[in-house]
C-alpha cells in the first residue's frame, strides 16, 4: 500500500497542536512546518515524533511547498494546526490509496465542517482539495489564500474534516490584527481603485449577507450572528488599512 506523508502548518499553537497530530496518527509521516512559533510548539509537535522544519515568513503557499519538497512519501495530506481528521475521514483515506492503482486519482477533496467559538458548528460545509499524490503536485500559490496547481482526476472523500477556527474572541481580533495588513498589502499592489464610503459600505454588507445568509449563519442563533457581524467587521479593518496605505501614497 502507498504510504501518507502529512503536513502540518503551525506557529504559536501549543494548546491545540497536539489533538491535530493525535488525528493524524494513521499517517506514516507527520512533517510541522513551524513559522517561528514563540510558545511550545516545536517542543510539543518533536515530543510527538513529528520531524519539525522552520519556514518564518508569513507565507502559507511557501509553507506548504516545503512540506511537498521534504514529504518521503507517495500521498501528501495537508493539515492545519486546528483541524481534525475524523475517524471516518481516515479510515476513507487509508482505504482510497489501497484501491486506487488502476483509477487514474491523482488527488482528492475533503469536506470540512467548521465549529466556532469552541462548539457551534456552521450550517455550511466546505470542499478542500486536501489529499494529493506528490508526483502530481506541481506547487502551491498565494501569500494567504492559497491554492495547488495539480492535473488529473480529483475525487472527494468520505468522513470530515473538523475545523475549530474563531475559537475565541480574543483569537479572532488577533488573527485579523495579524492579517489584515498582508491582506491590504496584497490589493494594494494589485492596484486596487481608491477606496471610497460606497465601497465601504458595499464589501461589509456583503461580507455580512454571505456569513449570515448564504451560508446559512443564521440557523444558528446568537454565535452566527457574531460571526456575520466579525466577518464584515474584518473585511473593514483589510479595508480601512488599504485605505491608509493609499493616503500615505499620495
Amino acid at each position: 500500500m502507498d504510504k501518507i506523508s502529512a503536513v502540518v502548518i503551525a506557529k504559536d499553537s501549543e494548546q491545540i497542536i497536539r489533538a491535530c497530530l493525535e488525528s493524524l496518527k494513521f499517517c506514516d509521516e507527520i512533517i510541522v512546518i513551524d513559522a517561528g512559533s514563540k510558545d511550545k510548539t516545536v517542543e510539543v509537535a518533536k515530543k510527538f515524533g513529528a520531524k519539525v522544519l522552520n519556514f518564518e515568513p508569513d507565507d502559507y503557499a511557501g509553507s506548504r511547498n516545503l512540506g511537498l519538497k521534504s514529504a518521503n512519501y507517495d500521498w501528501i495530506l495537508y493539515v492545519d494546526t486546528d483541524e481534525r481528521v475524523s475517524s471516518e475521514l481516515a479510515r476513507n483515506i487509508k482505504y482510497q490509496i489501497s484501491n486506487i492503482k488502476y483509477q487514474n486519482i491523482i488527488a482528492y477533496k475533503v469536506r470540512r465542517k467548521n465549529f466556532y467559538l469552541g462548539k457551534y458548528e456552521w450550517p455550511n460545509v466546505e470542499k478542500l482539495e486536501r489529499l494529493f499524490r506528490k508526483d502530481s503536485l506541481k506547487g502551491w500559490y498565494g501569500k494567504i489564500h492559497e491554492s495547488p496547481t495539480v492535473e488529473g482526476k480529483l475525487r472527494t472523500l468520505e468522513g470530515f474534516l473538523y475545523h475549530y477556527t474563531h475559537r475565541d474572541l480574543t483569537s479572532m481580533l488577533d488573527k485579523t490584527i495579524e492579517w489584515s495588513k498582508i491582506e491590504a498589502d496584497l490589493r494594494f499592489k494589485t492596484n486596487h481603485p481608491a477606496m471610497n464610503g460606497l465601497r465601504f459600505v458595499r464589501v461589509m454588507l456583503t461580507a455580512f449577507f454571505d456569513s449570515y445568509i448564504r451560508q446559512g449563519g443564521w440557523k444558528i442563533g446568537i454565535p452566527g450572528l457574531i460571526e456575520s457581524i466579525y466577518q464584515s467587521f474584518s473585511i473593514f479593518i483589510t479595508y480601512a488599512r488599504l485605505w491608509e496605505i493609499q493616503q500615505k501614497k499620495k
